[in-house]
C-alpha cells in the first residue's frame, strides 16, 4: 500500500532581505484578524458597532498573550529557555490556550462593560471567532514542528526533521499531525456554533459555554496522542485533566444557562444608544407663551 506523508517546512522563518518573519507569529496574527472579522460581523448584525469590537480586541489580545505565556511558564517551566528573555519568547512557541482565553476574555469583558454594552451578548458573538482563531493559530505549531502526536504509518503522517525529532525515535519516523486534527475539529466547531446560533434561540452566554465544551471535548482526546514533554498527574498529562474538568464544567453551564436558568430570555440585540434630548429652543418667529 502506498503511503504518503505531510512534509514539514525546512524552517519556521521566512527571510526577506534583512527582515526575518516568524511564521508562528504570522499564524497568530491571521487567527486574530479572522476572529475580529467574524466577531465584528456578528456584533454589528445585532446592532453594535465596530469600534467596540476593535477596542475589546486590542485589550483582549494583549492580555491574552500575557495570560497564555504566563500559563506556559507556570505549567512548563522546564521548557522555558534559560535566558533573561526566556519567559517572554513567544516566537519560539509556548502559549497556553487556557491562560490566553481567560485573560483575554476578562480584559475584553471589562472594555465592553465599561462601554455600557452587554458582556454576555458579546461573549456569544465572539465564541465562533475564538474557535476560528484557534483553528488558524494551530498551524503555527506546524511551522515550529512541535506538539505532534505519537508515531503513525497513516497516509497523513507528519514528517519531522532530525533537528526536531524527539529522543528515542529513528530518522524518517512520521507522527500524528495533532495540529491538523485540532484545526479541522475547530473549523467544524465554528460551523456548529454558527448553525446553533442561527437555528435556535440561545440565551447568552450559553453559546460561549458551548464553544468551551466543544473545544475541550476534542482537546481531551488530543492530549492522549501528544508526546511532547509535559507534567503528568495520575498517569495522564496535566492538560488532559484540565480539558476534562473544563469540559464537564462548561457542558453543565450550557445546560443550566440554556434550559434551567430562571428568568426571561436574555436580549439578543444590542440596546440602541439613547439619542440627543429634544431641543427646548424656540423656533425663530414664534414666541414661547408665558405660563
Amino acid at each position: 500500500m502506498f503511503l504518503a506523508s505531510i512534509p514539514s517546512p525546512s524552517s519556521g522563518n521566512l527571510h526577506l532581505g534583512p527582515l526575518t518573519i516568524h511564521m508562528y507569529g504570522v499564524m497568530l496574527l491571521l487567527g486574530i484578524a479572522a476572529a475580529i472579522a467574524l466577531t465584528g460581523r456578528r456584533w454589528t448584525r445585532r446592532g453594535g458597532d465596530w469600534d467596540l469590537v476593535f477596542q475589546a480586541a486590542v485589550w483582549g489580545v494583549a492580555f491574552g498573550v500575557v495570560g497564555a505565556r504566563l500559563y506556559h511558564d507556570i505549567t512548563s517551566w522546564d521548557e522555558v529557555p534559560h535566558t533573561w528573555w526566556g519567559p517572554f519568547a513567544v516566537w519560539q512557541g509556548g502559549l497556553g490556550i487556557w491562560g490566553g482565553i481567560a485573560f483575554g476574555v476578562l480584559a475584553g469583558a471589562f472594555i465592553v462593560r465599561r462601554a455600557g454594552a452587554s458582556v454576555v451578548l458579546m461573549m456569544d458573538c465572539v465564541a465562533p471567532g475564538l474557535l476560528l482563531a484557534q483553528a488558524i493559530g494551530r498551524w503555527g505549531n506546524y511551522w515550529n514542528q512541535e506538539l505532534f502526536g505519537g508515531p503513525t504509518s497513516l497516509p497523513w503522517g507528519l514528517e519531522i526533521d532530525d533537528n526536531h525529532l524527539p529522543k528515542g525515535y529513528a530518522s524518517g519516523t512520521t507522527f500524528h499531525p495533532t495540529f491538523l486534527y485540532e484545526s479541522l475539529y475547530d473549523l467544524a466547531g465554528v460551523g456548529v456554533l454558527l448553525y446553533v446560533g442561527r437555528r435556535f434561540r440561545i440565551r447568552p452566554p450559553a453559546l460561549f459555554a458551548l464553544y468551551v465544551a466543544w473545544y475541550t471535548f476534542g482537546r481531551t482526546f488530543e492530549e492522549l496522542l501528544r508526546i511532547d514533554p509535559s507534567h503528568h498527574f495520575l498517569g495522564e498529562r496535566i492538560n488532559f485533566w484540565v480539558s476534562l474538568v473544563v469540559f464537564l464544567a462548561s457542558a453543565a453551564s450550557f445546560v443550566w444557562l440554556q434550559f434551567l436558568r430562571p428568568g426571561g430570555p436574555e436580549p439578543t440585540t444590542v440596546a440602541p444608544r439613547p439619542g440627543p434630548e429634544p431641543s427646548m429652543a424656540v423656533p425663530k418667529g414664534r414666541v414661547r407663551p408665558r405660563r
